[in-house]
């Protein structure tokens, strides 16, 4: 089974769906677009360095197999997921303040 993309694309999913119902419209700004480019350019030189470099190794039986250069796919799903519900926990804890 491969469940890094498995839960991966659950991350997605529940961050997808905390958005929503808490209301933070995180994934309506424009900023946040901004944002989140600089960050997958930065995971592309730093992930893309210790990948290429054999520095981390992925046990093919736990992910799909597809990459972005020389980084799985995988990992910028949940990249995606961790920076963005930090964003919208943050905002929800403005919010209630």
């Amino acid at each position: 089974m491969k469940e890094y993309t498995v839960i991966a694309s659950l991350s997605v999913f529940i961050t997808l769906f905390l958005d929503k119902f808490l209301g933070t419209g995180i994934l309506r700004k424009r900023e946040f677009y901004l944002f989140l480019f600089i960050i997958f350019l930065f995971k592309l030189l730093v992930n893309g360095y210790l990948t290429g470099e054999n520095i981390v190794l992925y046990n093919p039986d736990f992910f799909s197999g597809r990459r972005v250069g020389s980084i799985p796919l995988e990992d910028f799903l949940f990249g995606f997921s961790m920076v963005t519900q930090t964003i919208i926990f943050w905002e929800n804890f403005l919010k209630k303040q």
